[in-house]
Parts: structure tokens; C-alpha cells; sequence
């Protein structure tokens, strides 16, 4: 039995979160850092990598993996030398997304692949690499990083609202395939937050304002505002919580 006082410590840990340099997935990073994890930061900007890395103290907390999530070969090779080399991955966050904007109608093809290579096979990507070490371990958390999107559209951005639903319920299968090997698997699904992501529709005044007026919470979401959700799920707290989606969206899916 687990301790009240040690229901959200991480210290031990070891958390992978992909698509870390930046925004949401780099705010996540912090907060699995400053709960006690050791942080595993990727990207496939290694110069990028290197930059964001110095700004945490403990280096020996540390560690870079420089892949990418959409090659299978490039990420099973990367995960296999950290697991033999360096120790265990307790912890995946997936992350790494893309979106692009367009009248579905006019959607580069070239753009629509891309999109459901960075934000569904990466997910299967990883998840099936990291995936195996945990099984072994016959424990593990997996979080994956859903949408506002994984339950409601919105003109323009059709092919993401298709990746994000497949995110929610590609959760859904995950734990109810790997649940009886010790895992949780769930998913965070942010609503609007403000991220190098949805930079042109943050300095787009009209949509700020429709955004404002459509939620209850009545304004953007901070990055910051996620950890909680992440921390939860990654801890001991949530271990009888499997196949969730928890929605971090200032109550938009909610409301009318």
C-alpha cells in the first residue's frame, strides 16, 4: 500500500516526454523534474536540444535523445541503447505534434501525411519500443497528449481533429491491451493553451476573443496549467486509472 505522503512523488522515476524542446512538451519535462523524475528530453533539433537542456540544474537529471519519433528504426535504436546503457524508462509522454492549417477541400496531401506520421505513428512508434521494457518490468505509465479536438471540430483544421480522435482512442486500446501487464495508459487532451503552436491564432485578436467568449474559464490556457494532469498520471495516484482521457480545456467541452 502506498502512502498518502508518497502518492505523487516521482523521485526514481525516469520520464521520456517527445517533442520536448518547446512549448507544452517542455513545460511537462519541468514538471516531472521538479516532482523528483529524471527527464529524458527529445527532439530532432539537436541544437535545439542541447539549448533547452542547460536550463536544469541538475544535469545529472538529465538526458538527450536525439530522434525521430515518426522513423521506427531511428526510435527503437535510440530507446534500446538508453534502456541497456543508461536504465529504465518509467515514464512516456507522447508529445510531439504538428498541426496545419487549411479548408479541408484545398489540404495539401503532402501535409495530411505528415501530420498523422507525427501525431499517430509516432504515438505507435514509441509506445511499442518503451512499451516492451515496461511490460517486462510488468509496470509503466504511458500519457499521451490528446486535443479539445479529440471531442470537437472547428472549420479548417479537419485532418488534426482526425489525428487527436484517433489519439483518445488509440489510449482507449493500449490499456485495454497492456492494463493486464501492470501499465496505465491515459491521455491529456489541453483545450486552447498558449503555445509556439497556436501562435498566429493567439495574436489573432478576433479568434482571442471568440475563444474568450466560448469558454468558461474565459481566456487561453497556460502550458503550466498541465502539470498537475501529468503528474497525476504519471504517480501512484492514478493507479487504478486506465483508458481516461482527461480534459485540461478551462471547461470549452463542457459548454454550449
Amino acid at each position: 500500500m502506498t502512502e498518502n505522503s508518497d502518492l505523487f512523488k516521482l523521485k526514481g522515476k525516469t520520464a521520456l516526454i517527445t517533442g520536448s524542446s518547446q512549448g507544452i512538451g517542455l513545460a511537462l519535462a519541468k514538471g516531472l523534474y521538479n516532482f523528483g523524475a529524471k527527464i529524458i528530453l527529445n527532439g530532432r533539433n539537436k541544437k535545439k536540444l542541447e539549448e533547452v537542456s542547460k536550463i536544469f540544474k541538475k544535469q545529472d537529471y538529465v538526458f538527450k535523445l536525439n530522434f525521430d519519433v515518426t522513423s521506427y528504426k531511428e526510435t527503437e535504436r535510440s530507446i534500446n541503447d538508453f534502456e541497456q546503457k543508461e536504465g529504465h524508462i518509467d515514464i512516456l509522454v507522447n508529445n510531439a505534434g504538428i498541426q496545419f492549417r487549411s479548408p479541408l477541400e484545398k489540404f495539401p496531401n503532402e501535409e495530411f501525411n505528415k501530420l498523422i506520421q507525427t501525431n499517430i505513428i509516432s504515438i505507435f512508434n514509441v509506445s511499442k519500443c518503451v512499451a516492451k521494457y515496461m511490460i517486462k518490468r510488468e509496470k509503466g505509465k504511458i500519457i499521451n497528449i490528446a486535443s479539445v479536438q479529440t471531442s470537437l471540430a472547428r472549420p479548417g483544421i479537419a485532418p488534426y481533429t482526425a489525428s487527436k480522435g484517433a489519439v483518445g482512442n488509440f489510449t482507449k486500446g493500449m490499456a485495454t491491451d497492456w492494463a493486464k501487464y501492470g501499465l496505465q495508459i491515459n491521455a491529456i487532451a489541453p483545450g486552447y493553451f498558449k503555445t509556439p503552436l497556436n501562435e498566429a491564432l493567439v495574436k489573432d485578436k478576433e479568434f482571442s476573443k471568440w475563444l474568450e467568449n466560448r469558454t468558461p474559464c474565459g481566456r487561453w490556457g497556460e502550458v503550466h496549467e498541465l502539470i498537475g494532469a501529468c503528474i497525476f498520471l504519471s504517480s501512484n495516484a492514478s493507479s487504478f486509472v486506465n483508458g481516461h482521457i482527461l480534459y485540461v480545456d478551462g471547461g470549452i467541452t463542457a459548454s454550449l
